[in-house]
């Protein structure tokens, strides 16, 4: 454990944040707010307390140059690079822009810019921005809700629900028996990854029928062969919400500028995260259950919660091309949230780890930006520290 106040109040208030905003995420049978499970009328009944909440880049022409990498890319580019669906303007394209990202500026406040650099890198800085799709090839569900796994090869699916519950929960078993549990949190069509491997996945969505009992409105199984291993840590999703749009892209594309290598772009991005991001207390100890991360709107108020910190740096370095997992499981006994990034020369690199040129130290960049690096390093040791759960 850290030695220093702060860093301990960090760990600590990490408890808080993620207990309550990821308590839904738990064993097969766990669904509700509290950790529900179904009763033998097909109902969800949850032993504890309902906690869910009714909720520049400028011109560098100089700079653009395109970027190809066969084994990662797999969407429809439009010219600006990003990825376009049949129809972007359709909730059931899947596009970024109709899964809810928030107003960068709501807060009124105002990003920091990316640092100076002295000129371009060897690398390809074009952003990358793969967008999800629902064709409606291959569609599973009811009148209540529509599960578009035409692209699930892609590692990822759509969901639209059309009821009238206000409060819906979407499950996910993986074939590794591994479950996660999701809010539904509009009519729009959201995107979730299928993060293990190929195999037959178990959908289920359940509506709120009053208090913290929830009945069955859908169970399927679904058949998943993944062609693109990198799919899921590309695409966006609801725990990693961007689009070609996000003020994060600009900047990132900035940070990458100089870059002659992948780990370049990772080095630069995760500098300014723990020299511009501050974690935010306030929001740790009030942080509600349901509570989804936004890039833009970290990035323009300057500050988060770990789950935020992530998010933000994921958005930005799968804007980039490059595989990025957002990770959620156990530093020492803290919930909390960190990540990891696939190196083509190395391949998947642990969340806490980052390469100077000589040694390998910390990648969580929560706990970067709070802590000395000293403390870090005697923290994370091995990595033993730290146990993954769940990826998004």
């Amino acid at each position: 454990m850290f030695k220093e106040k702060s860093a301990s109040k960090t760990i600590t208030l990490c408890i808080l944040c993620l207990s309550l905003v990821l308590s839904g995420c738990g064993s097969a049978s766990s669904v509700s707010e509290g950790g529900g499970v179904i009763d033998a009328s097909g109902k969800i009944v949850s032993s504890d307390s309902d906690k869910d909440s009714d909720k520049d880049s400028g011109d560098k022409d100089s700079k653009k140059k395109k970027k190809k990498k066969d084994s990662k890319e797999s969407g429809k580019k439009s010219d600006d690079g990003s990825s376009s669906g049949e129809d972007s303007g359709n909730p059931g394209s899947g596009s970024a822009s109709d899964q809810g990202a928030s107003d960068s500026s709501a807060d009124g406040g105002e990003a920091a810019s990316a640092p100076a650099n002295d000129g371009p890198g060897s690398r390809d800085n074009t952003p990358v921005i793969l967008v999800p799709e629902a064709p409606g090839i291959e569609v599973y569900g009811n009148d209540l809700i529509s599960i578009d796994a035409s692209n699930s090869g892609e590692g990822y699916i759509c969901v639209t629900y059309v009821g009238s519950s206000p409060k819906v929960k979407l499950q996910i078993t993986c074939p590794n028996t591994t479950t996660y549990t999701y809010n539904l949190t509009d009519s729009s069509t959201q995107v979730f990854p299928l993060t293990s491997e190929s195999g037959t996945y178990t959908i289920g969505a359940f509506e709120n029928i009053s208090g913290t009992e929830y009945s069955t409105c859908f169970r399927g199984d679904i058949p998943v062969t993944i062609t693109n291993e990198f799919g899921p840590y590309l695409y966006p999703n609801q725990y990693v919400n961007f689009n070609a749009d996000c003020q994060c892209i600009g900047v990132a594309q900035d940070l990458a500028y100089s870059a002659n290598t992948d780990l370049d772009v990772v080095t630069n991005v995760y500098n300014y995260m723990i020299n511009n991001i501050v974690y935010d207390s306030e929001l740790a100890n009030t942080v509600e259950s349901g509570y989804l991360p936004d890039p833009d709107r970290t990035l323009t108020t300057n500050k988060g919660i770990c789950l935020d910190y992530s998010c933000l740096m994921s958005s930005m370095l799968r804007s980039q091309g490059i595989p990025t997992h957002l990770e959620v499981g156990y530093a020492s006994t803290a919930y909390h949230a960190w990540i990891s990034v696939f190196l083509s020369d190395i391949g998947w690199v642990n969340g806490i780890v980052e390469f100077d040129g000589n040694t390998w130290e910390l990648m969580d960049p929560t706990f970067a930006a709070s802590a000395s690096s000293d403390e870090l390093k005697e923290f994370i040791g091995d990595g033993s520290n730290y146990e993954t759960k769940y990826i998004y």
